[in-house]
């Protein structure tokens, strides 16, 4: 159980002119508010609306699952099944914690199928009925996928004995015929929702107005502070008064982006950064999902084709700091960039389509956003943990807050405690008891005796099946995620066999002989043999658990086996081989980011501190 430090808070006093009837603000009372990204939720226990498929049965539970292969999901930047039970145990951590208000920055479902969304919403309201919780969500590039309802499916579901089983929503996706000579399953509940379809099944958690909330727009409300009223909110709301237009043939797509004040004096920022830009060739059929591109990259994307959002977020971000609000975005995307300043040698190294580098958000989105006036943002999207700052040349300061996974590692969330205007805390809570995570674990051994049996050249190690909680489980899977697709597609293979194959020691004395570096090393407290434990192999899995974790790995890793990173790092730094200088830099500043775990946030004087 992780104790959450509180502030008691005196939250400021204001006169609402025009709303006697809202909510008057309590005095000494602790703000806290809870960022969950990339949840990826799959319903796991999904019946089928118009087909008898229940799945497959579980023999440790009797019950009947809809899941993907463990195959599939590592090789996967996130997990398909076990979130599903992560999702909920984060919920339960929070109710114990006595928070009452939940966000969740995008990538709520699994590509916005409506067996999917559905199921959240059910949990949600569950919740929210339950411990008064109030939810506040905004869209990620998987809900949805394209703008406009679509038909979809995957064939990596597991089926009978092991073998993949395709699951899709019209006859034609796949020839009605899956793989491994199982018949597709057919149903419209693994269709791809639009925007209609997962907003109006999501209404209640942000995307619309409610009665209880003391305030509520778009980027297109036409009504002021003052005379705003829950009617009128609900006119504006409607779809069709959010829509913007993009490309040469001003094609309208929603925007679903809002601003609420949920609790009185904290307004919450919702921006909506799916950007989903039409295809040079267009069909003649309205609102066609396959006229447009994914949503990726976010930010960069807004810059060029929602510019409309960044003068919306300065009139909020004014009319906050006018009416004495605390103001705190959130988005699916990142606003800073989260490579600890390593972007560009990371692009020298692997090259700038690798390593998902086209997500880096252009340093120009933090200065157009930290200029609007956003003092702190929560995104998502990388499955990442890492705090950015960013100063513009005019003085003003954004923080970005890149909320992890539960859906990979490491599974942790964010706890943001208000406690004035000018000072926040955040602390990264880590999801390590997970009850029921390993549930499905006999079904997975199921297909691994099938992938056995047919000499499956990319089989996954089976030591996954023996992880005593979930953070351990997570851990094999990004080690077979690396494994099985990081090195094989990002890394350079000649490189990354030389620096696999190298010990630390090679590491150390490539460019120094030992005599030269004994006196040093032994005013750092080590020894030559200690960097004759461990490999490059050990080092790039380091990297990545750093990557992803940032300091909630540190310890883990160890004091002293960081210590040999950095004097390894420097002395590479310094060589005459190209990569290897590029890695020692890249890893180098991965280990010198900002505070990430347990810190605050001072606006006043703009600084970030560790606890």
């Amino acid at each position: 159980m992780h104790r959450i430090f509180k502030v008691e808070i005196i939250i400021w006093s204001f006169f609402i002119l025009g709303c006697s009837a809202k909510k008057e603000p309590s005095n000494k009372t602790s703000i806290q508010i809870a960022f969950m990204a990339d949840v990826h939720l799959q319903d796991i226990y999904a019946n089928f609306s118009d087909s008898e498929y229940h799945g497959i049965k579980n023999p440790s539970t009797e019950k009947y699952n809809t899941i993907r292969t463990m195959s599939s999901q590592l090789q996967s930047t996130r997990l398909f099944n076990e979130n599903y039970f992560a999702f909920i145990a984060a919920l339960d951590d929070v109710v114990k914690k006595g928070v009452k208000i939940v966000v969740l920055p995008g990538d709520f479902s699994d590509n916005g199928q409506p067996m999917n969304v559905i199921a959240l919403r059910r949990l949600l309201d569950k919740y929210a009925q339950k411990y008064g919780i109030t939810f506040l969500i905004t869209t990620g590039n998987h809900d949805p996928v394209r703008p406009f309802e679509q038909e979809a499916g995957k064939t990596d579901y597991l089926g009978e004995s092991g073998k993949n089983q395709a699951i899709v929503s019209a006859k034609g996706l796949i020839n009605a015929k899956g793989l491994d000579d199982l018949p597709s399953i057919i149903t419209a509940d693994v269709k791809e929702w639009g925007y209609k379809g997962i907003m109006n099944e999501l209404k209640d958690f942000g995307f619309f107005p409610k009665s209880d909330y003391t305030y509520w727009a778009t980027p297109f409300s036409n009504y002021t502070y003052e005379n705003y009223s829950f009617k009128n909110g609900q006119k504006e709301a409607e779809l069709q008064n959010r829509k913007y237009k993009i490309g040469v043939n001003k094609l309208e797509v929603p925007d679903a982006s809002y601003v609420v004040e949920p609790i009185d004096g904290v307004w919450l920022l919702a921006i909506d950064a799916n950007v989903y830009l039409p295809k040079d060739k267009l069909s003649d059929v309205s609102e066609n999902p396959k006229d447009f591109g994914g949503a990726s990259l976010g930010y960069a994307n807004v810059l060029t084709h929602k510019k409309y959002l960044i003068n919306w977020v300065k009139k909020v971000a004014i009319e906050a700091k006018k009416r004495n609000k605390t103001l705190v975005a959130f988005s699916h995307y990142p606003m800073v960039e989260y490579n600890d300043g390593a972007t560009e040698e990371l692009k020298l190294l692997f090259g700038k389509n690798k390593m998902q580098l086209e997500r880096v958000p252009p340093e120009e989105v933090a200065q157009a956003f930290a200029d609007a006036g956003l003092q702190l943002h929560f995104g998502g999207h990388m499955h990442i943990n890492d705090t950015g700052k960013y100063t513009t040349k005019s003085g003003n300061t954004l923080v970005n807050i890149q909320t992890p996974s539960l859906a990979g590692y490491m599974p942790a969330y964010k706890l943001l405690t208000i406690s004035s205007k000018e000072k926040v805390e955040i602390k990264t809570i880590i999801l390590d008891s997970v009850p029921k995570f390993n549930e499905l674990f006999p079904l997975y051994e199921m297909e691994y005796e099938y992938l056995k049996h047919v000499n499956d050249s990319s089989i996954w190690n089976k030591e996954i099946l023996k992880s005593k909680t979930y953070k351990e489980f997570t851990e094999t899977y990004l080690k077979e995620l690396i494994r099985l697709r990081f090195l094989p597609e990002d890394w350079p293979v000649a490189f990354r066999e030389k620096l696999s194959k190298m010990t630390g020691k090679e590491l150390l004395l490539k460019f120094n002989n030992e005599f030269a570096v004994q006196d040093f090393l032994k005013s750092n407290v080590l020894e030559i043999k200690d960097f004759e434990t461990w490999t490059g192999k050990d080092m790039i899995y380091d990297y990545y658990r750093i990557k992803m974790a940032d300091e909630l790995v540190f310890n883990e890793i160890g004091s002293k086996q960081i210590k040999q990173y950095k004097i390894v790092c420097d002395n590479l730094i310094l060589s005459e081989d190209k990569e290897l200088k590029l890695w020692g830099a890249i890893f180098k500043k991965s280990l010198n980011g900002k505070p990430s775990k347990h810190f605050s946030i001072d606006f006043k004087t703009d600084s970030i501190t560790r606890f």
